[in-house]
């Protein structure tokens, strides 16, 4: 009897003695979708959202780049008050974006607590979002994922101290620049340099070619001239412009600087027979005429940890030439 009083009392002096670290208090978020909204020109908020619950966190909006990150090598910030900051919200009721993002936030629910992280990092690993033509096999980025993750984080609450070794966050979503790739099939060549190139008003793709690709003789049947795509010789460079573009900005002896280059993609150097081919058939176009027809194989255009693939075939297009 003696032995089960005392045990009573013992397990009753531990209830009562909570220093924030005997109870633990879980945050559930991992089925909730991550939701954004900008609280000023250089800060983004995201946060999930669950019945009287919130997650919050404020970063910088540059911390999400539309580049993935390197292998083992994710983005690191470091946890604070006032900066990169990382806040868990109970409300007296449902709680919704307005409470969130609102300027003016409404009125109710009210905050009953908050927990505020005081130490800890940051990990964020972006990859890219991809969609595949399942007929030319052609990539196209469509945003980047950034999944959060926090390392060793402390929360401060009322009642102690609640520290994570890992604590998922969630991923994150950003859209991707589109790529408007909307040529045609009409290829024009600098005289004075190797440039063969393809343009709109808003984006170009240019091929420093090998000359000996584009001699004026015809190529035997199913017999193209081939070469692989490099770093100098048949360099292929993909260029989007914030401004109109016209047929001036080729064949300088130095690029311009307008209109301005919003987004530049470099072609991926080939492996023979396997990727990064191109293919060059030659046809005669009348009396000491010429038409050749480039078609990229397995051809990658990459900016930074980024890249995406043209297809199995892509037409750069065509290219008249006389002797």
């Amino acid at each position: 009897m003696k032995k089960a009083l005392s045990l009573l009392v013992l397990l009753a002096f531990i209830n009562a003695c909570d220093d924030g670290n005997l109870t633990q208090e879980d945050i559930t978020f991992e089925n909730v979708n991550t939701q954004s909204c900008s609280n000023s020109s250089s800060n983004t908020l995201i946060y999930k959202l669950k019945d009287q619950e919130a997650l919050i966190m404020e970063i910088p909006t540059t911390t999400f780049k539309s580049d993935p990150t390197p292998d083992s090598q994710p983005i690191e910030l470091n946890i604070g008050t006032n900066s990169n900051r990382v806040v868990y919200r109970f409300y007296n009721g449902t709680v919704a974006t307005a409470n969130i993002c609102e300027t003016i936030t409404p009125a109710t629910p009210v905050i009953t607590d908050q927990w505020t992280a005081t130490d800890g990092i940051i990990q964020i690993v972006t990859t890219a979002v991809k969609s595949t033509n399942e007929t030319t096999n052609a990539t196209k980025i469509t945003g980047y994922n950034h999944n959060i993750v926090l390392k060793n984080v402390t929360f401060a609450k009322a009642n102690g101290t609640q520290v994570y070794e890992t604590f998922p966050f969630g991923d994150y979503t950003t859209s991707a620049t589109t790529l408007p790739f909307n040529f045609d099939q009409s290829l024009e060549k600098c005289s004075a340099s190797n440039d063969v190139y393809n343009y709109n008003t808003s984006e170009a793709l240019i091929l420093t070619i090998d000359p000996n690709l584009i001699l004026n003789e015809a190529t035997a049947a199913n017999t193209p001239r081939t070469g692989l795509i490099g770093t100098t010789t048949n360099k292929l460079t993909y260029r989007l412009f914030s401004n109109l573009l016209t047929s001036d900005y080729f064949c300088q002896s130095t690029t311009p600087s307008t209109p301005a280059i919003s987004e530049e993609w470099t072609g991926v150097t080939g492996v023979s027979g396997t990727s990064g081919i191109i293919e060059v058939t030659t046809t005669t176009n009348g009396p000491n005429s010429f038409k050749h027809t480039i078609v990229l194989k397995k051809v990658s255009l990459a900016k930074g940890n980024n890249n995406f693939m043209l297809g199995d075939s892509y037409t750069l297009g065509e290219l008249f030439t006389t002797n």
